[in-house]
């Protein structure tokens, strides 16, 4: 049995994630003298994290409903 969250669940486990990811890369990177390249990789590897976990099925997003092919449009 895989562990799967839902749709809601995963939407907003990605948005406090990117919002915290986010604040730990301005923090530490205020604090210390960081290269851009080294600031590159960093996120990078936070996107990676989320991409995995997307991939493997654990995190089933509906990016909030944007892409919601479903409806009909007037």
């Amino acid at each position: 049995m895989k562990f799967r969250i839902g749709p809601l669940a995963s939407d907003i486990f990605i948005a406090v994630y990117a919002l915290g990811s986010l604040y730990l890369r301005f923090k530490f990177e205020s604090q210390t003298s960081v290269s851009p390249l080294n600031s590159i990789v960093m996120g990078l590897c936070f996107v990676v994290i989320i991409w995995a976990l997307i991939k493997l099925k654990v995190l089933n997003p509906n990016w909030f409903g944007l892409f919601n092919s479903n409806k009909s449009r007037l």
